[in-house]
């Protein structure tokens, strides 16, 4: 038999005798690993120990023809003794051994039954797990439908709630405009009462508006008559400007004239230092 990998985690092997074909999961793939290496070390095992039980069984026929042959000569020659004797011996190490091989294949034929057992009860249990894992996929796939309707259900549970929550948002609006209008009625009544508390003192405001119309009046006069003085003023002051312009320009003028005036004199006052100079 021969152990394969179907993969990481399983593996198999068959009986060719049997017809059976043997299945084994592991729940990792470093147990896989080990596993096939241990059967190939069992498989070896068996083999070199079939092969070993062989060969002294083939030893052992061989020695007994050996020993009877020998033994027909030994009757023949009486000068045969001691090779009888070593051959004896020989014959029962060979018995010896032959007992120990038949012991060696009873044990492995005990541990090969186990083995057949126990792939019997791994068959079994596969096939209760094949059953078991048909079973959940039906029991998966009802929850799967149960888990979508009820997905479904919680989607419009949902939608309810968004729509509650959006008339208790559209409430909570309509309870602060409900507020705001009321603080804007208790103000509202508040200014209406101190309109009526002004309308009570109105006459006396009259009396005083008209008094003070008065005043404006006689201000307004008192400003026109100010308005007046200061236009004159600003008459005043342009004229004095205008002279002060035109007294600019004579001055000027007269600086020029005097200028050249001055110039004749420095132009007389060298002739004459000239003259002088020459006398």
């Amino acid at each position: 038999m021969t152990f394969t990998k179907t993969s990481q985690k399983f593996g198999q092997w068959a009986d060719s005798r049997a017809n059976t074909v043997f299945g084994l999961g592991f729940s990792s793939e470093q147990q896989l690993t080990k596993f096939a290496e241990k059967f190939q070390e069992v498989k070896e095992a068996a083999r070199l120990a079939r092969d070993k039980s062989q060969e002294k069984i083939e030893t052992s026929s061989n020695h007994s023809q050996a020993s009877s042959i020998n033994g027909t000569d030994d009757e023949k020659a009486s000068c045969a003794g001691p090779a009888n004797t070593h051959l004896k011996s020989e014959n029962d190490k060979l018995k010896i051994a032959l007992t120990q091989s038949a012991a060696n294949v009873k044990k492995w034929e005990i541990e090969l039954q186990t083995l057949r057992e126990s792939n019997a009860r791994l068959t079994t249990a596969l096939q209760d797990s094949a059953a078991s894992v048909e079973q959940w996929k039906r029991q998966f796939t009802l929850c799967r439908d149960e888990n979508d309707r009820l997905r479904n259900k919680i989607d419009e549970l949902e939608e309810q709630c968004s729509e509650i929550n959006r008339e208790k948002e559209k409430n909570t609006q309509l309870k602060r405009r409900i507020e705001e209008l009321e603080l804007e009625l208790r103000e509202k009544e508040t200014e209406l009462i101190d309109l009526r508390k002004q309308s009570e003192i109105i006459p006396q405001l009259m009396s005083e508006c008209e008094y003070v119309s008065e005043k404006l009046e006689t201000a307004e006069r008192d400003n026109q008559n100010l308005e007046d003085k200061v236009r004159s003023l600003k008459t005043d002051i342009e004229e004095s400007r205008y002279r002060q312009r035109h007294l600019k320009v004579e001055l000027k003028s007269f600086l020029e004239v005097l200028d050249g005036k001055i110039d004749d004199l420095h132009d007389f006052r060298r002739g004459l230092s000239k003259l002088g100079a020459d006398n």
